[in-house]
């Protein structure tokens, strides 16, 4: 083993059929989670804890600024050059409301490799200027002195967006309004009133403080050399030495009763409003209780029969569901449920709808036939990990990171088994579960908030005219010296923006070459069986204990004129059901 690591835990966990092992490095105080498999789709991610306390975007501007170049490869774009020549299945990053994650992935393990060298050096060694906080949080704009002064920015734009669109207003308002004295109060990607609050000065300490190893988990998953990982990152984490982070977030203060909030959005009179009901449930790192929660979100908004979504479709209040979902991405889960499309006079009643079906849930009972069928579905979505085109092991990570940022187990989520086994066996005594997580969560649970969003004419136009205001009193306290100094700023970051990147700083970025190229093509393990006259392929592959079944029949003496109604005939299938 890497002498620079010294190994926590080592565990195999066959729920996934690896060997998963946890590393401290020693010098930096960086922790690395190796997941070691077959899976040739490897996956990385750099992940850091990155608190807020207030709304200026400050995780988010930094998402973006440590992608604009680094120490080794000073371009404009490090990503989306490389991106031209990689042969990556996946490459982002994300900013959550407490954590920022730079995943890759790939099935190449040079193209990996080459993948984590850029991020690493890009976010230990990001090339953050104050031109890099003007270019992609904020700055003053002005083409000429005599002009009016403007925000401009990459994440003030977006963010702009953002807060033209109810759907997310919805979502922020109702996080924001559930959690007001918490982290979770304020918007870590940013409020564009607030946004051009932050200065260079706090922009950099924040990267010294958060974007340090000892505040990084280091994530590993597939079938690459465990010893070439760790001999990879010590290369950048022994240029470090260990600070001490705080990684402890406070849990909201419970209220004794329930709160209302209203806010509004850009509407006229055919507008109509949105509004959910919300509460705190129980902190991520519960793997048990979190899973059984999982089951009764399904429950009761999984399907178009489940109890509350039924109820709130048909009772014709509004068009459909709002924000209708389990957050489990923070610290203190939050379940919400609502409807959009509704009168902004029929709230009430859509809350009442909502507390009378949870309460006749509790008092009647849920259908044993339903607790089944979710339960089936949630274990299914967890033994399967079906993410599209999402890599399975970046899928893991996001499970991994619900306890390992909060200073919690980060190997207990992969071990999914136990949860479900758990809540079987709960299920299998009589024990009235989800009846009594009802109760507990909703009906006897004082922190809730119904969160409105109504329409109103002119909002819009009433911010930018706040905006506008605040821009007009910044430039009357500039002297002509001061605003012919911001349109030549303007001119310059504009004329920086259109450069194209030097040959001689392309050619550092790392590039794959013919040898790097598997020649070989791959084989899927394949067996030819007989059915009573039917062949039947099989191939033995790791499914974790799921058996896919694809019957093909032969159209050939099908009647040409019944063609056309096969798509039909298989729809129905496969949506009506059968008389079982």
């Amino acid at each position: 083993m890497n002498p620079s690591f010294e190994l926590l835990r080592e565990e195999f966990v066959p729920d996934i059929k690896s060997k998963v092992q946890l590393f401290r490095h020693k010098k930096s105080g960086a922790q690395v989670l190796s997941i070691q498999n077959d899976d040739e789709n490897k996956s990385f991610s750099v992940n850091f804890f990155t608190p807020v306390t207030d709304s200026t975007g400050l995780p988010h501007i930094m998402e973006h600024s440590v992608l604009c170049g680094s120490r080794k490869y000073p371009v404009k774009e490090p990503f989306i050059e490389r991106n031209k020549v990689s042969l990556a299945t996946f490459i982002n990053a994300f900013t959550f409301p407490d954590r920022t994650c730079y995943p890759v992935a790939s099935q190449n393990a040079q193209d990996f490799y080459n993948l984590i060298d850029v991020y690493l050096d890009a976010v230990f060694y990001p090339r953050i200027t104050p031109e890099t906080l003007k270019q992609e949080g904020w700055h003053y704009e002005l083409d000429d002195p005599s002009q009016p002064l403007n925000f401009k920015g990459v994440v003030f734009n977006e963010m702009k967006g953002n807060y033209s669109s109810p759907e997310s207003l919805v979502e922020q308002h109702s996080m924001n309004g559930l959690f007001p004295d918490t982290l979770y109060g304020f918007d870590s990607g940013g409020d564009p009133r607030e946004i051009p609050n932050l200065t260079y000065e706090r922009f950099k300490h924040y990267h010294d403080t958060y974007y340090h190893p000892a505040n990084a988990m280091i994530y590993f998953y597939g079938d690459d050399d465990p010893e070439k990982r760790l001999e990879i990152i010590d290369g950048y984490l022994r240029d470090f030495d260990a600070i001490k982070v705080d990684r402890t977030v406070a849990k909201q203060p419970r209220w004794d009763a329930p709160k209302r909030k209203t806010y509004h959005f850009e509407g006229g009179e055919e507008s109509k409003a949105q509004f959910t009901l919300n509460w705190i449930i129980t902190d991520s790192t519960q793997i048990e209780e979190m899973t059984a929660l999982e089951v009764l979100s399904h429950i009761l908004i999984g399907t178009s029969a489940s109890p509350l979504q039924q109820t709130l479709i048909e009772s014709g209040l509004g068009e459909g569901l709002s924000a209708a979902n389990l957050e489990r991405n923070i610290y203190e889960l939050y379940f919400s449920v609502g409807l959009k499309g509704i009168a902004p006079e029929d709230v009430e009643k859509g809350e009442s709808l909502i507390l009378d079906t949870l309460r006749g849930l509790v008092e009647k009972g849920i259908d044993p036939d339903m607790i089944e069928a979710s339960l089936n579905t949630i274990e299914f979505r967890v033994r399967e990990l079906n993410t599209g085109g999402f890599p399975r092991g970046l899928a893991m990570l996001l499970n991994v990171l619900t306890t390992w940022t909060y200073n919690a187990d980060p190997i207990a989520p992969l071990f999914m088994e136990g949860p479900l086994t758990a809540l079987k066996t709960r299920l299998a005594s009589g024990e009235k579960v989800f009846e009594e997580m009802i109760r507990k969560y909703f009906l006897d649970n004082p922190h809730r908030l119904t969160m409105t969003l109504t329409p109103k004419a002119g909002f819009q136009d009433a911010l930018e005219a706040q905006e506008r205001a605040r821009l007009e009193t910044v430039r009357a306290s500039m002297s002509d010296a001061d605003l012919k100094r911001i349109a030549e700023e303007t001119e310059q970051l504009k004329a920086a923006q259109e450069a194209p990147d030097s040959p001689e700083s392309l050619a550092k970025l790392p590039a794959l070459h013919l040898n790097d190229l598997d020649r070989v093509n791959k084989t899927i393990p394949r067996e030819i069986e007989n059915a009573d006259g039917v062949p039947v392929i099989y191939h033995d592959l790791f499914t974790n204990g799921i058996a896919y079944v694809d019957i093909g029949f032969n159209l050939f003496a099908l009647p040409a004129e019944y063609l056309p109604l096969v798509p039909l005939f298989s729809d129905a299938l496969l949506e009506l059901g059968t008389i079982k």
